[in-house]
């Protein structure tokens, strides 16, 4: 149900029996899940049948932990389609495994569609499934955990650690510098996912199952989510302007955009596509084995702002505004 990447904490099948005890599950298996650059998950098998999606939380706290799952509990309640979190017996939403916090989730069976498969229907259903989290009522959104200093500091720490980096981040860190002098601070804002790419949505067929991973879920321009949407369907070895209209349109349809973020869609594009840059980098190029290349690259990203800064959405973005009406 996530990235693949390799677990930070293992979970053998005493454990899961013991987690499961206190959500009332009688767990007879557990299997590793590929995911996560953060996080480790599990799929459980339950006496009865049941599967059930097991996270163990890397990073954060158990305050956090649970923000996070009161998100979740919200979204659920606003009519968005992501898994509501498993309650324990005693009316907690949260077990502990090594010191961690850990939550549980029903298993929703889904496919994951990939770029070569993406179509423009897949595009709308995101962009009007985004726009969708957007409208949620009044939920707490935490703050974000990529702004510009946060990103500058990953900077400044894959610099140290790895003085091969040193020139590439510092090119990262001046254009975001500049893109974020250029970005408009009175976007329309709220709650956003930050991460909606296609290992996050699972589909049956052209319809939207779930969307799920809200792990960087937090307050931000609605502009810039829809942009890291963009960036994640609608991009192979180019930008293809007829998925760009799509997303965009099946967004506005359920939720308008306002000229000024109609403008700002290039620099929220420049500045997502520094974002995922700068923590391909630290998450994935600091991270992998000796002589192996990371599993994602963090050129795949700036290739994408290179084509924006040649102008390759100012004609869709152009052709969006003359199209879309209140």
């Amino acid at each position: 149900m996530s990235r693949a990447m390799a677990l930070l904490t293992p979970l053998e099948l005493d454990d899961a029996c013991r987690i499961g005890r206190g959500f009332g599950l009688d767990v007879t298996r557990v299997t590793p899940v590929d995911g996560g650059s953060v996080n480790s998950n599990f799929a459980l098998e339950t006496r009865g049948g049941r599967r059930v999606f097991l996270r163990v939380y890397e990073e954060q706290d158990e305050a956090g932990a649970r923000r996070e799952l009161a998100l979740l509990a919200g979204l659920v309640r606003a009519g968005v389609r992501t898994p509501e979190p498993l309650v324990r017996a005693d009316g907690g939403a949260l077990g502990v495994h090594r010191e961690r916090p850990v939550a549980l989730f029903p298993w929703v069976d889904g496919e994951i569609v990939c770029q070569a498969r993406v179509s423009e229907k897949h595009a709308a259903a995101v962009g009007a499934a985004l726009a969708g989290v957007h409208l949620a009522p009044a939920l707490r959104a935490p703050p974000g955990r990529f702004e510009r200093g946060a990103l500058e500091a990953r900077l400044e720490r894959a610099a140290r650690e790895a003085p091969a980096f040193e020139a590439v981040t510092r090119e990262i860190g001046a254009r975001l510098a500049a893109y974020a002098e250029r970005r408009d601070p009175d976007l329309p804002s709220g709650l956003i996912h930050g991460d909606l790419f296609r290992d996050n949505v699972l589909w049956h067929g052209e319809q939207i199952a779930a969307l799920i991973d809200f792990e960087s879920a937090s307050a931000g321009a609605y502009a810039y989510d829809l942009m890291v949407c963009v960036h994640a369907w609608c991009f192979g070895s180019a930008f293809d302007p007829a998925l760009v209209h799509a997303m965009v349109s099946g967004y506005h349809a359920v939720r308008n955009l306002t000229p000024a973020e109609l403008r700002g869609l290039p620099v929220e594009a420049a500045l997502s596509a520094l974002r995922f840059a700068t923590t391909r980098i630290t998450d994935y190029s600091l991270r992998a084995p000796p002589g192996q290349p990371p599993l994602r690259d963090y050129r795949r990203f700036l290739a994408r702002l290179d084509q924006i800064e040649a102008g390759a959405l100012d004609t869709a973005v152009s052709s969006l505004g003359r199209s879309l009406r209140p």
